[in-house]
């Protein structure tokens, strides 16, 4: 198997993509598309792949630039790497990369190139970087053909194919087609927008080799970093003194809290990028009087951590109440038994029995002075969030 690089989209894919199989990236205009294609290339070269990156909207030197943005060292892994140019002989400017598309204008001329490297290469990852600039130059008709032709090269090679797709107006077969039956897999990305686009998820459309997720998960792209998957908001609540500010700001790579005389009096909010996700994290006060804040966020909110004290059990009538209000929103949660480190603190189990939780709730021991339990409990949350149950 090949893997993407993709967070969540190799589990998705039940490990990556199999060797001779073709996968498309069908992405809106105005979303950040390109971005799958080149994750895909470092992704393979990461796990000690072969790539060949098909360059034909840009220059290869810029393609080049864009790896270093994203933080993803390329130059170690020439050997291992290969552009075909098929731009700068569209602009007459010479190449100096080891394939070079003549005529870029000329179907014939990439399907020569193209055979070629299935023929010649081992089992290699090959992306074409826009297949769109090549069906806007050579033809709709002719490109599908081609694109039939290589796949079917490909699987006789064990190559993997993957091609970046953005559906401007072309025709409705041609749309049909690439949607369809032309590749094996189709992972469509695309925006939410109201005027402008202000989110974009991706989702798996088709895969003929993996269990299809109706699940789209919203995604933002870091530089460095690139891809990442979004959690928009997810509400840390619990009762007074549980440590909810601390836990916020253990979990964060940033944090603000709005204090008066040591207490939380507005919200704590903080930002976490760990293990390729992204996500936005809202503490609220304990107080009983900011009780419609809490019901506010959970209605906005993807789950919960419900901050407990573990020395203090006399609370937990109070954080059962809290935890009442977010569970009626039908939100996954974690409960995080804090201050485990200090005398009377009870265990995991014993919380659950104060709680009356059933065994499937995640009760997570944690010091969050100490940052112990953190990222472990962000893991349990995140893998309820994204369907890992």
């Amino acid at each position: 198997m090949v893997e993407t690089g993709i967070p969540k989209l190799d589990d998705y894919l039940n490990g990556g993509i199999p060797k001779g199989k073709s996968l498309v990236y069908y992405s809106q205009p105005g979303v950040e598309g390109e971005i799958f294609g080149l994750q895909t290339v470092y992704g393979t070269l990461n796990n000690g792949g072969t790539c060949v990156f098909v360059v034909s909207s840009t220059m290869p030197q810029i393609i080049k630039d864009q790896f270093k943005d994203f933080g993803w060292g390329i130059n170690t892994l020439k050997d291992r790497l290969f552009f075909v140019d098929s731009y700068n002989p569209l602009i007459g400017a010479p190449s100096d990369e080891k394939y070079v598309i003549s005529k870029p204008d000329n179907i014939e001329c990439f399907n020569k190139t193209i055979i070629d490297i299935i023929k010649e290469l081992p089992p290699s990852t090959i992306v074409f970087g826009s297949l769109s600039t090549i069906m806007d130059l050579c033809g709709e008709k002719e490109t599908i053909e081609a694109v039939r032709n290589w796949n079917k090269l490909a699987m006789l090679h064990d190559h993997v194919l993957v091609y970046n797709f953005t559906a401007w107006p072309y025709s409705e077969q041609t749309l049909d087609l690439i949607k369809g039956n032309l590749f094996n897999s189709v992972i469509t990305i695309g925006g939410i927008a109201e005027r402008v686009i202000f989110g974009q998820y991706f989702g798996i459309l088709k895969s003929d080799w993996a269990e299809i997720s109706s699940k789209s998960m919203l995604f933002r792209v870091l530089r460095p970093g690139g891809i990442r998957i979004f959690i928009p908001k997810i509400l840390v609540t619990g009762p007074f003194d549980a440590g909810k500010s601390t836990f916020v700001h253990a979990l964060s790579t940033r944090a603000i809290s709005v204090d008066r005389l040591g207490t939380t009096i507005a919200m704590d909010h903080g930002h976490i990028d760990y293990k390729g996700f992204s996500a936005d994290i809202f503490g609220t006060p304990g107080q009983e009087r900011f009780d419609p804040i809490i019901k506010l966020l959970s209605g906005e909110s993807m789950g919960v951590f419900l901050v407990v004290d573990s020395t203090n059990p006399s609370d937990f009538v109070r954080a059962k109440h809290m935890l009442d209000i977010t569970k009626s929103y039908g939100l996954p949660y974690v409960i995080v038994a804090n201050k485990q480190d200090l005398p009377g603190a009870l265990k995991p189990e014993e919380v659950r029995e104060q709680f009356h939780l059933p065994d499937d709730v995640p009760v997570v021991p944690v010091v969050a002075k100490d940052k112990k339990g953190v990222y472990e409990a962000f893991e349990i949350l995140i893998e309820r969030i994204t369907g890992g149950i």
